[in-house]
């Protein structure tokens, strides 16, 4: 075990937990635990957004992708990068003027209905147990390697440390920490970037003219088809990438931190920058570590590529940038799951208990309680259903938490937003045409059955030939919504024009 890696894991433990405790003595009431009162700033927020987004699947997954398939997993980067545009000019500001805490407040701010609050906390809930696990069962395998620990000591490390950051610091800490770790995994890139640059003379054409020689691929190293075979599934997987960020719970709560409209663009502005230039740099990682690593060592520590990233780290700037590299590895993880904890929670606790069992009749310091049990709750959870996910394929997880949100959750907003006709029933058969959908062609696609033992949960004939089914549970959930709406007479259209001057104003009585 590496000295210096577990001096810097110190030091970010430490400096997390320094930033809960003083979070935790600014979190008195429900409003500051769960949008930290709406106080943070444009700049903030915009870098707690972008730690919030960049999640480990983005720093060691995409970089492993582009080091062992070259323009394929470049695909990746592509779609993180647009599905921000997506979030910033249809959804960002309309879901801050009408929602308060959840995406259920912001939909029930036109449906008041029960059954809408309860569909919609259903599908945050499943997203967000689906990205945990995946979150969980990378943060184990990393630190397993790491530090040469069982798998299940290091998921409980992890686990344990967002339960403090959320049960303590609420919104405000797990803020920080994502802020924290945005700036560290900048810097962190940056630096790799420009040592990768230096390689090459600081002349792109010269990389990328060495690329066609450095892997065994040759020139289709640059060119699209090592990886997807099939252009119906990279259509799906672009789908669901493109318009799941816009559905994520997570990131969506990220916009009730802030106090205005105004400020909620201005922080997306900030973070689409931030994602963008992430995204560019990782062609310089995936390209160094296919160069200066090389593709058996990559696979040989990782057959996914997820260590090319520190690797390659190791390979430049030797053991003290490797260790870097894997601290910020492990904050970008502990911000992650502390704002998944906190949107499962919100969840649990101010829609299902707060709103549904209690129809909105419980004091503040209920709520908070409720808050702090439902984080326990999701958090016990989600370690437990990770401890026995350790052999899962966690990439079918996150491509369904993607899925869900632009199948289930998408469709609902934007019809609540734009659609004058849009009805109670529409809402409800929307939801429920994208989340069963998902659910079901995931459940049989090659992610779970596979006709070679190992490269899936079961081994079998797949009955749905796509890895990601949103090309066709996507439009499932808009014609789910649609065909709901034309089949009930019940339109309010007085309600519908409150709605949207609402959302185009951030107006409220």
């Amino acid at each position: 075990m590496n000295l210096t890696v577990i001096t810097l894991f110190l030091i970010i433990v430490i400096a997390t937990l320094v930033i809960t405790y003083f979070a935790a003595k600014r979190t008195q009431t429900t409003g500051d635990f769960y949008t930290a009162g709406g106080g943070l700033t444009g700049w903030q927020n915009g870098l707690a957004i972008s730690g919030d987004y960049l999640s480990a699947a983005s720093f060691l997954g995409i970089a492993g992708a582009i080091a062992l398939y070259g323009f394929d997993g470049f695909f990746y980067s592509i779609g993180f990068l647009i599905a921000y545009l997506v979030v910033m000019f249809l959804v960002a500001e309309p879901l801050r003027n009408l929602g308060k805490y959840t995406l259920a407040d912001m939909i029930n701010a036109r449906f008041d209905a029960k059954k809408v609050r309860g569909m919609a906390a259903l599908s945050t809930i499943t997203i967000v147990i689906f990205y945990m696990i995946a979150q969980l069962v990378g943060a184990g395998a990393l630190i397993q390697l790491l530090f040469g620990i069982d798998y299940w000591i290091a998921v409980l490390i992890v686990g344990v440390m967002m339960t403090i950051y959320v049960l303590f610091g609420g919104m405000t800490a797990t803020s920080w920490v994502q802020i924290i770790k945005a700036v560290l995994l900048m810097i962190g890139t940056l630096i790799i970037a420009v040592l990768v640059l230096a390689k090459f003379n600081f002349n792109l054409l010269y990389m990328f003219s060495e690329m066609k020689t450095v892997t065994s691929h040759g020139g289709d190293y640059l060119n699209p088809g090592l990886k997807y075979t099939d252009p119906m599934d990279t259509i799906s997987l672009m789908l669901a990438l493109v318009l799941g960020t816009a559905g994520l719970p997570h990131i969506l709560m990220r916009f009730f931190t802030v106090k205005d409209a105004k400020t909620a663009r201005s922080s997306v502005v900030t973070a689409t920058w931030i994602v963008g230039i992430f995204y560019v740099l990782t062609i310089f990682l995936g390209f160094g570590a296919a160069a200066f690593v090389g593709n058996e060592i990559i696979t040989e520590a990782n057959p996914a590529g997820n260590m090319a990233a520190p690797l390659l780290a190791k390979a430049l700037g030797g053991d003290f940038l490797m260790s870097f590299v894997s601290a910020v590895a492990f904050a970008t993880i502990l911000a992650v799951v502390a704002g998944l904890v906190l949107s499962g929670a919100s969840a649990f606790a101010h829609d299902i208990y707060g709103q549904i069992i209690k129809k909105g009749q419980v004091s503040d310091r209920q709520q908070m309680l409720a808050a702090r049990y439902a984080s326990l709750g999701v958090s016990v959870f989600s370690i437990l259903l990770a401890l026995f996910a350790q052999t899962m394929n966690v990439a079918f997880l996150v491509s369904l938490a993607f899925c869900v949100a632009a199948s289930a959750n998408l469709p609902v907003i934007l019809y609540t937003i734009y659609w004058k006709r849009f009805n109670t029933s529409g809402a409800l058969s929307a939801m429920a045409f994208g989340l069963i959908s998902a659910l079901i062609l995931v459940s049989m696609s090659p992610n779970v059955f596979s006709p070679v033992e190992g490269a899936a949960i079961f081994v079998g004939e797949p009955l749905f030939p796509l890895t990601n089914p949103a090309i066709i549970s996507v439009p499932l959930g808009f014609i789910g919504g649609y065909v709901g709406t034309v089949l009930s007479k019940t339109t309010d259209m007085k309600r519908y024009a409150e709605v949207k001057v609402k959302a185009n104003t951030g107006f409220r009585e």
